[in-house]
């Protein structure tokens, strides 16, 4: 029982680890982007893919209905 605990507990060190990883390098990608004057236009890029994504979302948990 108590290497399954470990297992586990490694395991969302892991997941945390790599969420935090992920954290750091979308700020830091940010960063530069705001450094070079190009946020905006990334974000009027990122706008139509992150609005179908939420709309993708909204349905799969809504269960497929329209």
């Amino acid at each position: 029982m108590e290497t399954y605990l470990d297992l586990v507990l490694l395991r969302f060190g892991l997941i945390a680890a790599g969420l935090v990883a992920l954290a750091l390098t979308l700020f830091a990608a940010a960063l530069a982007l705001k450094r070079r004057g190009r946020l905006d236009q990334a974000r009027r890029y990122a706008d139509p893919a992150l609005r179908a994504a939420a709309r993708a979302l909204k349905r799969r948990l809504e269960g497929g209905r329209r």
